[in-house]
């Protein structure tokens, strides 16, 4: 009987598997990974070997989880289907591979899925900014949500928000009319349109834009994998911009991770007799963010120092960090297709 070990040949296939066995964000894999590589730790879950740097209780978890995960799954024909092309699986090291992901540590994620122009991910993490809120906004929320959006795309900035109904998608439409950048996130499969209303912007960010999703193309989106998107979120872009949110909205743990990260967070005052706006207003008055009222207070919040500016990539196996700026470069040149 072969072994997952036998199915991951090389570091990118091994973070494919992962993405398929192991939960996003799980730091005791993450911990794996960056000790001994994605072959390893592949070999490591399915096998009883001791595992560096973690406790015995915690390998079994582990493995247990993984071995659920891969039970009567068929991956003489799963991976290949995964690999076949359609989808590009940017792992650490690549061209493409955003540079803000480095400061989620063990929590990054095994792989990343991209359709479309994925050259986006690659920019500064200084020209990307995260707009996320209520999925059941008001009229208010989307107006102004599209014209921070819009103003930001017009300055060239990235918009990077989760697809959803509501202020994220007024967002993208925002950024997309003004001719724009935008990458939305996924919380499920990268072949999956979630929700199924939104499936014509969906397309659209496609193709003109970059759709991502660390899950494997299949996955279906579950709360749990929510909830890791918003690690994701706010790592990617240097702020984060709420212009609508309930009290419990899953954006203000979007913010969360902006501010551990360091990021900056702005939020968009409103009526005091909205709920959508009760968010917000919690971030302002506990200090947690900045008050943000158009598309120049929230370039301000990106530009602030101490935010993430232009990084160069760290080295990999096949390159120094000059040698993948400089591979960049060559690529954006007028002419290079994306």
């Amino acid at each position: 009987m072969a072994s997952l070990a036998d199915y991951a040949p090389d570091d990118r296939t091994a973070r494919v598997m992962l993405s398929i066995v192991a939960e996003p964000g799980d730091a005791r894999v993450g911990r794996l990974l960056n000790r001994v590589g994605g072959v390893e730790t592949i070999r490591l879950l399915d096998t009883d070997t001791a595992m560096p740097e973690l406790r015995r209780e915690d390998a079994e978890v582990l493995r247990h989880r993984v071995r659920l995960a891969s039970d009567g799954a068929d991956f003489d024909e799963l991976m290949p289907r995964l690999l076949d092309g359609r989808y590009t699986p940017l792992i650490p090291g690549d061209l493409d591979w955003p540079a803000g992901l480095v400061d989620l540590g063990e929590r990054a994620p095994y792989v990343l899925w991209a359709e479309g122009a994925t050259s986006l991910l690659s920019r500064p993490v200084s020209d990307l900014v995260t707009i996320t809120g209520s999925r059941a906004s008001t009229s208010y929320g989307d107006l102004v949500a599209g014209e921070i959006a819009a103003g930001l795309a017009e300055e060239d900035k990235v918009i990077v928000a989760g697809g959803a109904y509501g202020i994220e998608a007024a967002a993208h439409r925002a950024a997309l009319s003004t001719g724009g950048s935008t990458i939305a996130v996924l919380a499920g499969g990268i072949d999956r349109n979630y929700p199924r209303g939104n499936t014509e912007l969906l397309d659209t960010i496609r193709a003109v834009g970059a759709v991502v999703s660390e899950q494997p193309p299949g996955a279906a989106p579950t709360r749990s994998r929510f909830l890791a998107r918003s690690r994701v979120l706010a790592a990617l872009s240097a702020a984060t911009i709420v212009p609508e949110a309930g009290a419990r909205s899953g954006a203000l743990v979007t913010t969360e991770h902006a501010l551990r990260l360091g990021r900056g967070v702005g939020a968009v005052p409103g009526p005091v007799t909205s709920a959508a706006s009760t968010g917000p207003h919690m971030l302002i008055q506990d200090r947690h963010a900045t008050l943000v009222t158009s598309a120049l207070d929230a370039q301000a919040l990106m530009d602030r120092p101490g935010s993430p500016q232009s990084r160069p990539a760290g080295r990999t196996a096949t390159g120094s960090s000059l040698d993948l700026e400089q591979a960049r470069a060559e690529r954006d040149e007028p002419g290079r297709r994306l």
